[in-house]
């Protein structure tokens, strides 16, 4: 096997023994090949390793458990060698040595021929030797007793020895449950069952599931298996993938390295894509038709669904971005991280339903500095010691990354990514959640109809950004719509879709580090947004000097219209002191805000768990010079008991504090009490779809396109009763809404379902 290329690799502080099997003409599996299992334990008896790897076109990954019970074989061989077992002395001495030739063969063969080719052969042989002997000495010559007696003492002093080691003690185990050893290599295969992955994955995936762990939850994103597990003893839960191309056979993990080493130099002239996924779709017709020549060529037969399914992953290793490029499609995470050093500790995710969970995958730093290239690439920024971050958005995966590297991240490349809902968080799916009651739904799209100019507060994991889009669906479609984010969170795309009007401005990466010196500031960007013509003014965040544009913005009503931000703190007040004192926006421009919108994250009695709560809408008074919680003017409207998970919003302020609406009651000739019913009925018509989608285990119909137009065609039947009636009359417009949403929106939702359902069956 001198042609194998043995090395030690360090992956994650663990030293892994890689051996290329491709040009030996013994394959790659310590179970099958009894050379390989004695080159590795010949390895072993002068190195230290964690783990073993034999590659071939896949790689076959033994796990730390495996590695050590051959790192004991290892060990004996050494100590039997040491002790130099098959000397003289120790297989009887001159008074035996017509048994000598014999003996010293028999002790040689088990103490290190078979011992490294055939541990189990070794004890089994040695098992037979000692019985044989206690056999003989009831009639052997009284002269060769004593020397037959130390025979017996060298062959029990290697059958406790290999009696010592892990993978005699199972096959002690097996024994008992089976009463003989099988022929042939069969135990080992039992034993030394490696993990095979193809070898241009870098990523492992372990799958080793630890004794009493509760499945809680399955699911599949795009072709792979997601068990959520809890373990009794962790704080979090346990996020396990399982993918496809961990379980295929030899031949399909040949077919599909075959194929990636054929089109790794393709690079089609003169063709141009405007996305990734347009990219997928044209490569994977590539590798389709290249897996079935290469099948063809090697007598391999395949269907036309196992030749998609392989196109398809090798897509994710060359086009697409790996395993993490799976954690970025799962539509149920938040956010992923990969923290330096790669290799020591799994990835951690955020999961919308189950918190922060620990996955079954180990990043590599090869395939990390083979990401970070491709960030590098796609977003046009450096990555270097005067350059360690990468901040930009992934859009295909409606992501927002940052990459850290070295001098800033001394332990070498980290990652973490946010990810955002595909679709807008709407008010009705808000609801659902408990993030806030269908009353306090009807008060938020009130104010939205009434333009208040509003800030929504919250710290980091929040929502804010999630109740931005869902304050942003009650705008109407018939209005223009301007977004500036320095990273891409709100789904632009998807609202176009929908029907929504949206230009949307980039502005430079809030980093100094990550930042590109050709982009836009977002004190820039906001001015140029004014000069735009007349629109709704939406700042992803506000973060420093852009405050002093946003709230110039508020002060003109950007022309009459809708202005909207987010911004990190805690509560209304705390907003007020970061933006005057830190920001440097006077006390008369941040009298421009309408409403604080706070949310929080909720450890209900202490727990480990955590639940999205809207806690306060507060209005910013207009009558106070100094300190506006001192003064009264901090007006609140809705507050929030998290001993009773209770929102309460405060009528008797609606009615007589709240400046506010009495300009709202003067500007649009409503008494107190027709504002009221209006919010109750906008209430009314939002927990109306949560009720249905509950009943009716339609989740979509709180999806932003159903959402929006059943919100539509309520303000148009609002719109009939005031032509027909001079006002609205919201019993009759309740009522025919109602009518429309369970006879037309709800049915088309249905049938469609039916159809999906009936087309899976086919």
């Amino acid at each position: 096997m001198a042609s194998d290329k043995v090395k030690v690799v360090n992956k994650g502080g663990k030293r892994y023994l890689t051996i290329d099997c491709s040009d030996s003409p013994h394959g790659p599996s310590i179970a099958d090949y009894p050379q390989r299992m004695a080159q590795v334990v010949e390895f072993l008896t002068t190195g230290e390793v964690d783990r073993i790897i034999l590659s071939d076109v896949y790689e076959r990954v033994y796990d730390e458990k495996q590695t050590l019970m051959l790192k004991e074989i290892a060990g004996l061989v050494n100590k039997f060698k040491a002790a130099a077992v098959w000397a003289p002395s120790l297989l009887g001495g001159e008074k035996c040595s017509r048994f000598l030739p014999k003996r010293r063969g028999i002790v040689v063969d088990i103490a290190s021929n078979l011992l490294r080719t055939d541990p189990i052969r070794s004890y089994i042989k040695c098992l037979e030797a000692i019985e044989l002997e206690k056999a003989k000495l009831g009639i052997i010559q009284p002269e060769y007793k004593h020397c037959t007696e130390k025979y017996i003492q060298t062959l029990e002093f290697l059958r406790a020895n290999l009696e010592s080691t892990e993978l005699i003690q199972e096959l002690k185990s097996y024994i008992r449950k089976l009463k003989t050893v099988p022929p042939g290599r069969g135990f080992y295969r039992s034993m030394f069952e490696a993990q095979l992955k193809p070898s241009f994955i870098g990523s492992r995936i372990s799958f080793d599931l630890p004794k009493e762990i509760e499945l809680l939850d399955q699911y599949k994103v795009k072709d792979t298996n997601i068990s959520i597990y809890k373990h009794p003893e962790k704080i979090e839960y346990l996020y396990y993938l399982d993918p496809p191309e961990y379980a295929l056979s030899p031949e399909h993990y040949f077919l599909m390295s075959k194929t990636k080493e054929i089109v790794s130099g393709y690079h089609p002239e003169g063709l141009e894509f405007t996305d990734l996924a347009t990219s997928k779709e044209y490569f994977k017709k590539i590798y389709e038709t290249t897996i079935n020549d290469i099948a063809r060529e090697n007598k391999i037969a395949l269907s036309p669904e196992e030749v998609s399914a392989l196109a398809s992953i090798v897509v994710r290793y060359t086009i697409g971005f790996g395993i993490m490029g799976l954690l970025l499609s799962d539509e149920k995470l938040t956010d992923v991280y990969l923290d330096a050093p790669l290799g020591y500790k799994p990835v951690y995710i955020v999961h919308s339903e189950y918190g922060p969970c620990q996955t079954n995958v180990i990043f590599s730093n090869e395939e990390a500095e083979s990401i970070v290239s491709r960030f590098r690439s796609m977003s046009g920024r450096p990555f270097d010691e005067a350059h360690p971050v990468i901040d930009f958005d992934l859009q295909e995966y409606h992501t927002r990354t940052a990459t850290i590297g070295k001098p800033l991240s001394p332990d070498g490349i980290g990652f973490a990514l946010r990810i955002h809902k595909s679709t807008p968080w709407t008010i009705p799916q808000f609801i659902d959640v408990n993030m806030f009651p269908s009353d306090v739904a009807g008060l938020l799209s009130f104010l939205l109809d009434a333009q208040a100019s509003t800030l929504v507060v919250g710290s980091r994991g929040s929502g804010k950004t999630s109740m931005l889009m869902s304050l942003m669906l009650e705008i109407l479609r018939s209005q223009r719509i301007i977004t500036i984010e320095d990273t891409l969170e709100i789904p632009v795309e998807q609202m176009r879709k929908i029907g929504y009007n949206i230009c949307r401005l980039k502005t430079r990466s809030s980093i100094s580090v990550g930042a590109v010196a050709s982009e836009v500031s977002p004190e820039d960007a906001l001015r140029t947004a004014l000069r735009l013509g007349e629109s709704v003014l939406i700042m992803g965040e506000v973060r420093s000097r852009e405050a002093l544009v946003l709230y110039e913005a508020m002060r003109v009503g950007a022309v009459g219209n809708v202005v909207m931000g987010t911004i990190h703190g805690e509560n209304a007040y705390s907003i007020w002191d970061r933006v005057v004192n830190d920001l440097g926006v006077p006390n008369t421009s941040f009298k421009a805000t309408d409403m604080c919108v706070t949310s929080a994250p909720i450890r209900f009695k202490g727990s480990i768990r955590r639940a999205r709560r809207l806690i306060e809408i507060t209005e910013i008074g207009k009558h106070w010079y100094e300190d506006p919680q001192k003064e009264g003017g901090l007006i609140d409207l809705v507050t929030y008991d998290a001993t009773k998970d209770k929102h309460t919003i405060h009528k008797n302020t609606l009615y007589e504090d709240s400046e506010f609406f009495k300009k709202i009651r003067k500007m649009r000739g409503m008494d107190i009490d027709t504002i009221w019913t209006d919010i109750t009925y906008r209430g009314k018509s939002k927990q109306h779809l949560v009720d249905l989608k509950n009943t009716h285990k339609i989740p979509e119909l709180l999806e932003a396109v159903n959402s929006v137009r059943a919100n539509d065609m309520y303000l148009l039947f609002q719109e009939q009763s005031r032509r027909e009636h001079g006002s609205v009359v919201y019993d009759k417009v309740y009522n025919e809404w109602t009518n429309w949403v369970e006879n037309q929106l709800l049915k088309e939702l249905l049938s469609r379902r039916k159809a999906s359902e009936e087309a899976k069956q086919q």
